[in-house]
């Protein structure tokens, strides 16, 4: 069955493969040809594992967590076949690395230039984004009917980023289906959006991808550099953050229900942190002298603060010019992301509202033992069950932050990149520093970091768990 509905996923990728190969013809690219033989190849094996016929169509929790991590590790293989079979010079690794960082909205790329890089794979690698933004198992709870009645909550559940999931509609397939209504609406709009300004309709739409995913992509080596237009960062600062918000709440806000946005304690914490960041990055900048016109300290720094909570990773301007105090911060909000629920990276802002009342509690505890307190979040008390849950999973993501780094520094990476990599691939920014920063770039590091940055960057797209416990002896003993 697994196999089956991973058949199901194989010739979607393969039908999603046609748009790149479409815009190769478009601008006379030999790429197009190629790509016709990466729809073959995928299409292919897609329509001989859709042939078999199982003879259980069940599926429970056990067999959903498999197929989440199956899915996206199979759809990352085939996905990368574009990059090796179009002349982009990339090894296995490399072009694995990129596909992963495309699906996971990472953002991080080995591609050295991006001059001369064909239409087809540019647009590719969008593609990849935008579809793992929201999610690829979502996509297909949307498309594929079946799996409504075959453990489709047990799969909504498995990918979807938070620590609670609520159905909009009695049936997960017409939740999922809502929920990309809302995300094609939103990337619709930037679009239309970008362009309206000097973009041209490729970039628009590349950039409209990218940055609805909080992917991050570039089409340039001088990124949004290449127009400086205010505009524009104005424009992707707000999909940005709406990036960031509950796709649940926005879908329950375009039905008339805005109260629940003002309701929700996430949402607002999210707003109250964007404010203080953008606080402190004006005074850093005024502190270092780094203020040249009116934008520096209006759009840059706001922009910068949208962009690293939301996980899309857009550098603009360079944020080490702004001081240790700003480089500490942007550490601190990768790790916390925004709201769950969105397509941003990062353990979430909703983990740590409840790790905040949990520790305020217990020193409320300290001085009054015998008062009971409960994690009040959104007008509701937390059970010990979730409370539990969040607590180990905040304490696991700072574990597989410091095994990775261990992990890439025994690859040859210094212990200062060692560690912002794996931060950067688990929190699914894609951010580099020193060595992959701005002077460079992750083909710098070894195949086997490539490696395991890509399951580092895997692990924390699915929120730890749904990897991590395919690695425990009690998933595989009933």
């Amino acid at each position: 069955m697994l196999l089956r509905v991973i058949g199901w996923l194989l010739m979607t990728e393969a039908g999603i493969m046609v748009i790149p190969c479409i815009v190769g013809m478009c601008y006379s690219e030999g790429s197009a040809l190629r790509f016709l033989i990466c729809i073959g190849i995928t299409g292919g094996v897609g329509a001989a594992l859709m042939s078999l016929r199982p003879k259980s169509r069940e599926m429970g929790k056990r067999e959903a967590i498999l197929l989440t991590g199956l899915t996206w590790v199979i759809l990352s293989l085939f996905g990368m076949l574009p990059f090796l079979v179009c002349r982009t010079h990339f090894s296995v690794a490399d072009a694995f690395f990129e596909t992963m960082s495309g699906f996971t909205t990472t953002g991080a790329s080995v591609l050295d230039t991006l001059e001369g890089v064909p239409h087809s794979i540019l647009i590719w690698r969008c593609i990849a984004q935008w579809i793992g933004g929201l999610g690829i198992i979502l996509f297909t709870l949307a498309i594929v009917p079946m799996l409504n009645y075959q453990g489709g909550m047990q799969l909504f559940n498995a990918e979807v980023t938070g620590i609670t999931h609520d159905k909009l509609r009695p049936r997960i397939g017409s939740t999922s289906k809502g929920l990309w209504m809302v995300y094609i609406a939103l990337t619709t709009a930037l679009f239309l959006l970008l362009l309206a300004s000097d973009m041209s309709f490729f970039d628009a739409l590349c950039y409209g991808l990218s940055t609805m995913s909080t992917g991050g992509f570039a089409n340039s080596d001088m990124s949004l550099g290449k127009w400086d237009s205010n505009y524009i960062k104005v424009v992707m600062m707000i999909f940005m953050f709406l990036g960031g918000v509950n796709f649940s709440l926005l879908f329950r806000a375009s039905l008339g229900h805005w109260k629940d946005m003002l309701r929700n304690d996430a949402l607002k914490a999210y707003v109250v942190i964007i404010g203080v960041a953008y606080l402190v990055f004006v005074v850093s900048i005024l502190y270092h002298h780094q203020i040249q016109d009116w934008t520096d300290v209006t759009i840059d720094p706001l922009f910068q603060a949208i962009s690293i909570l939301s996980s899309t990773g857009i550098t603009e301007p360079d944020f080490h010019d702004w001081g240790g105090v700003s480089v500490l911060l942007l550490i601190i909000m990768m790790v916390m992301g925004a709201c769950a629920g969105s397509t941003s990276g990062g353990a979430k802002i909703d983990r740590f509202l409840i790790l905040g009342r949990f520790l305020h509690n217990e020193f409320y505890r300290m001085m009054h033992p015998n008062a009971i307190k409960t994690v009040v979040v959104n007008g509701k008390g937390t059970p010990p069950a979730i409370l539990m849950k969040t607590l180990a999973f905040l304490f696991m993501y700072i574990i597989l932050i410091i095994a990775g780094a261990i992990a890439l520094m025994v690859c040859g990476l210094p212990l200062r990149d060692g560690f912002f990599c794996a931060l950067s691939a688990v929190s699914n920014t894609g951010l580099g520093t020193d060595m992959t920063g701005i002077e460079g770039n992750y083909s710098l590091v070894s195949d086997m970091a490539k490696w395991i940055l890509s399951f580092l960057m895997l692990t924390g797209r699915l929120e730890l768990y749904t990897v991590l416990l395919i690695f425990t002896p009690a998933f595989w003993k009933k």
